[in-house]
Protein backbone atom coordinates (compact mmCIF):
# COMPACT_ATOMS: atom_id res chain seq x y z
CA UNK A 1 0.00 0.00 0.00
CA UNK A 2 1.56 3.43 -0.55
CA UNK A 3 0.86 6.57 0.73
CA UNK A 4 1.04 9.77 -0.81
CA UNK A 5 1.60 12.85 1.39
CA UNK A 6 0.50 16.35 -0.49
CA UNK A 7 1.96 19.54 1.01
CA UNK A 8 0.32 22.54 -0.15
CA UNK A 9 1.87 25.83 0.87
CA UNK A 10 0.48 29.47 -0.66
CA UNK A 11 2.72 31.39 -2.65
CA UNK A 12 0.63 34.24 -2.02
CA UNK A 13 2.45 37.69 -0.27
CA UNK A 14 1.10 38.53 3.31
CA UNK A 15 -0.39 41.86 3.68
CA UNK A 16 2.66 43.61 5.59
CA UNK A 17 0.78 45.69 8.53
CA UNK A 18 1.53 49.64 7.79
CA UNK A 19 3.09 51.26 10.54
CA UNK A 20 0.44 53.66 11.87
CA UNK A 21 1.18 55.89 14.73
CA UNK A 22 -1.00 56.88 17.47
CA UNK A 23 -1.43 60.52 15.70
CA UNK A 24 -2.17 59.09 12.86
CA UNK A 25 -4.75 56.68 14.32
CA UNK A 26 -6.65 59.18 16.00
CA UNK A 27 -7.40 61.23 12.42
CA UNK A 28 -8.46 57.78 11.03
CA UNK A 29 -10.85 57.69 13.78
CA UNK A 30 -11.89 61.79 13.73
CA UNK A 31 -15.52 62.72 12.95
CA UNK A 32 -14.64 66.02 12.36
CA UNK A 33 -15.67 67.10 8.42
CA UNK A 34 -13.95 69.70 6.89
CA UNK A 35 -13.91 69.47 2.81
CA UNK A 36 -11.02 69.31 1.04
CA UNK A 37 -11.36 70.79 -2.09
CA UNK A 38 -9.11 70.23 -4.96
CA UNK A 39 -9.37 72.26 -8.37
CA UNK A 40 -7.47 73.97 -10.88
CA UNK A 41 -9.01 77.14 -12.56
CA UNK A 42 -7.15 76.31 -16.11
CA UNK A 43 -8.57 73.07 -16.42
CA UNK A 44 -11.64 73.43 -14.81
CA UNK A 45 -11.30 70.08 -12.92
CA UNK A 46 -12.82 69.84 -9.28
CA UNK A 47 -13.01 67.43 -6.43
CA UNK A 48 -14.30 68.03 -3.08
CA UNK A 49 -13.25 65.13 -0.89
CA UNK A 50 -15.10 64.95 2.60
CA UNK A 51 -13.55 62.42 4.73
CA UNK A 52 -13.39 63.10 8.41
CA UNK A 53 -9.98 63.86 9.78
CA UNK A 54 -8.23 64.17 5.77
CA UNK A 55 -7.59 67.46 6.01
CA UNK A 56 -5.93 67.19 9.33
CA UNK A 57 -4.08 64.37 7.96
CA UNK A 58 -2.88 66.51 4.83
CA UNK A 59 -1.66 69.50 6.73
CA UNK A 60 0.07 67.30 9.66
CA UNK A 61 1.07 63.73 8.64
CA UNK A 62 1.78 64.05 4.88
CA UNK A 63 4.77 64.71 2.90
CA UNK A 64 4.61 68.73 2.06
CA UNK A 65 3.77 69.77 -1.06
CA UNK A 66 7.20 70.32 -3.20
CA UNK A 67 8.40 66.87 -1.91
CA UNK A 68 7.23 64.94 -4.92
CA UNK A 69 7.53 65.98 -8.54
CA UNK A 70 4.47 66.35 -10.69
CA UNK A 71 5.26 63.73 -13.25
CA UNK A 72 6.02 61.44 -9.95
CA UNK A 73 2.24 62.16 -8.67
CA UNK A 74 0.65 61.61 -12.26
CA UNK A 75 2.10 58.22 -12.77
CA UNK A 76 0.83 57.09 -8.90
CA UNK A 77 -2.23 59.00 -10.01
CA UNK A 78 -3.12 57.08 -13.40
CA UNK A 79 -2.21 53.90 -11.56
CA UNK A 80 -4.63 54.42 -8.45
CA UNK A 81 -7.32 56.05 -10.05
CA UNK A 82 -7.14 52.87 -12.71
CA UNK A 83 -7.63 50.85 -9.46
CA UNK A 84 -10.06 52.78 -8.21
CA UNK A 85 -12.35 52.40 -11.32
CA UNK A 86 -12.00 49.03 -11.75
CA UNK A 87 -13.25 48.71 -7.93
CA UNK A 88 -16.22 50.71 -8.41
CA UNK A 89 -17.74 48.27 -11.61
CA UNK A 90 -17.09 45.87 -9.25
CA UNK A 91 -19.08 46.20 -6.30
CA UNK A 92 -19.82 42.31 -5.82
CA UNK A 93 -15.97 41.95 -5.21
CA UNK A 94 -15.11 45.54 -3.64
CA UNK A 95 -17.02 47.41 -0.66
CA UNK A 96 -19.53 49.58 -2.37
CA UNK A 97 -19.43 51.78 0.39
CA UNK A 98 -15.61 52.45 0.31
CA UNK A 99 -15.71 52.73 -3.73
CA UNK A 100 -18.99 54.50 -4.71
CA UNK A 101 -18.26 56.78 -7.44
CA UNK A 102 -15.57 56.58 -10.66
CA UNK A 103 -12.62 59.15 -10.60
CA UNK A 104 -12.61 60.81 -14.16
CA UNK A 105 -8.79 61.29 -14.17
CA UNK A 106 -7.16 61.72 -17.86
CA UNK A 107 -3.51 60.92 -17.88
CA UNK A 108 -2.83 63.14 -20.60
CA UNK A 109 -3.96 66.17 -19.12
CA UNK A 110 -2.39 68.80 -17.03
CA UNK A 111 -3.80 69.26 -13.74
CA UNK A 112 -1.33 71.00 -12.28
CA UNK A 113 0.67 70.23 -9.25
CA UNK A 114 -2.26 70.96 -6.36
CA UNK A 115 -4.90 68.59 -7.73
CA UNK A 116 -2.27 65.78 -8.32
CA UNK A 117 -0.98 66.23 -4.72
CA UNK A 118 -4.10 66.16 -3.08
CA UNK A 119 -5.28 63.36 -4.91
CA UNK A 120 -2.19 61.19 -4.97
CA UNK A 121 -2.17 61.87 -0.38
CA UNK A 122 -6.03 61.72 -0.44
CA UNK A 123 -4.95 57.27 -2.03
CA UNK A 124 -2.70 56.99 0.94
CA UNK A 125 -4.98 58.43 3.55
CA UNK A 126 -7.85 56.24 2.00
CA UNK A 127 -5.41 53.50 1.59
CA UNK A 128 -3.89 53.69 5.48
CA UNK A 129 -7.19 54.38 6.72
CA UNK A 130 -9.31 51.40 5.17
CA UNK A 131 -6.07 48.81 4.89
CA UNK A 132 -6.56 48.76 1.42
CA UNK A 133 -3.53 48.32 -1.36
CA UNK A 134 -4.98 50.36 -4.81
CA UNK A 135 -1.16 49.50 -6.20
CA UNK A 136 1.77 47.50 -6.31
CA UNK A 137 3.10 49.66 -3.65
CA UNK A 138 3.07 50.43 0.30
CA UNK A 139 1.11 53.53 1.02
CA UNK A 140 3.90 55.19 2.91
CA UNK A 141 4.07 58.57 4.07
Amino acid sequence: MAMILLLITSCSTQKQPLDISNEEQALFDSKEEQPVEIKDEKTEYEIIIIEPGFNTWLLSIAKPEGYYSQSFLENRNAILVMNWNQRVLQPNVYNPNLYEMQINYDPNIDYGYEVNYKLYNYFIYFQRKYNQRLGPFLPRI
